[in-house]
C-alpha cells in the first residue's frame, strides 16, 4: 500500500500546475497511510467527519506543520470545535453556519485558542442538486451584504461539488460557472483581494476542474484507493 500511495502522489504532482494545491482527502484512511503521504511532501489533509478528524489530529501531533481542512457538511452545533481544530473550512454552506463560525472564531481568537482566523470557502450549488448543500447563486447574492459583515473569518473563495452523472462537457461547464462567479465577486471586491480560491475537483474530475481554474483539488480515492466504509 505504501508503494502505491507514493507512486500515485508522484504521478499526480507531475501533472499539477504550480497554481494548484493538492489536498489529500483522508476519510477512513489510517494514520499510517497519512504518514506515507506526509513523507511524500503532502501537508494539506482534509477530513469530512469531525470526530474522525480529531482522533487523527491527536495521533499526528508530532507532524506539526500539517494544515487541516474540513470539507464535509458541518452542523452548526459542531461549529465551535471546527473553528478550534481546522485552518480551512471549505464547506460553509449557509448564512446561519457562517455566522456561527464567525461568533466562535471571535471567541477562540480572544481566548488565544487560535491565533489566526479560519480560512473559509463558501460552498455553492451552481447546478440544481437535491443531494448537495450550498448556496444557489441567487441566494448567495441575497446574502452578500450580511456575509460582508463577518469580521473573524477570512473568506477566501468558493467551493463546489457538482452533481453526479454529468458528461465531461457539463462538468467543465459547471466548474467554469463556479469560476465565473468567483471572478465576479472578486472583481466587485465583495470580500477583498484575497477572495481568489476555487476549491473544486475530486478524484474523478480534478483534471477538468484544473482546466476550469481550480486552485485547490481534493483527492482521496485516486491516492489511497477505495474507502473502507
Amino acid at each position: 500500500m505504501s508503494t502505491d500511495i507514493i507512486h500515485k502522489i508522484q504521478q499526480i504532482k507531475e501533472t499539477l500546475p504550480a497554481s494548484v494545491s493538492l489536498i489529500a482527502v483522508t476519510k477512513t484512511v489510517s494514520v499510517d497511510g497519512m504518514r506515507v503521504a506526509y513523507a511524500c511532501g503532502i501537508r494539506d489533509f482534509a477530513e469530512n467527519k469531525l470526530q474522525e478528524a480529531l482522533k487523527k489530529q491527536e495521533e499526528l501531533q508530532d507532524l506539526a506543520d500539517i494544515c487541516w481542512h474540513f470539507i464535509g457538511h458541518l452542523q452548526t452545533n459542531k461549529a465551535k470545535k471546527a473553528v478550534e481544530s481546522f485552518s480551512w473550512i471549505h464547506s460553509v454552506d449557509s448564512l446561519k453556519l457562517a455566522q456561527k463560525l464567525d461568533f466562535f472564531a471571535q471567541q477562540a481568537l480572544e481566548n488565544n485558542i487560535i491565533t489566526v482566523s479560519p480560512q473559509v470557502c463558501l460552498q455553492v450549488k451552481i447546478l440544481p442538486d437535491d443531494n448537495k448543500y450550498g448556496w444557489s447563486v441567487k441566494q448567495l447574492y441575497q446574502d452578500l451584504v450580511t456575509l460582508q459583515q463577518l469580521r473573524f473569518l477570512h473568506l477566501r473563495g468558493l467551493m463546489a461539488i457538482l452533481p453526479f452523472g454529468l458528461s465531461d462537457d457539463n462538468i467543465l461547464s459547471g466548474f467554469q460557472k463556479v469560476r465565473d462567479l468567483q471572478v465576479c465577486l472578486s472583481d466587485n471586491n465583495y470580500f477583498g483581494k484575497n477572495f481568489n480560491q476555487l476549491s473544486m475537483g475530486m478524484s474523478g474530475d480534478y483534471l477538468l476542474a484544473i482546466k476550469a481554474g481550480a486552485t485547490m483539488i481534493r483527492l482521496g480515492t485516486i491516492i489511497f484507493g477505495s474507502r473502507n466504509r
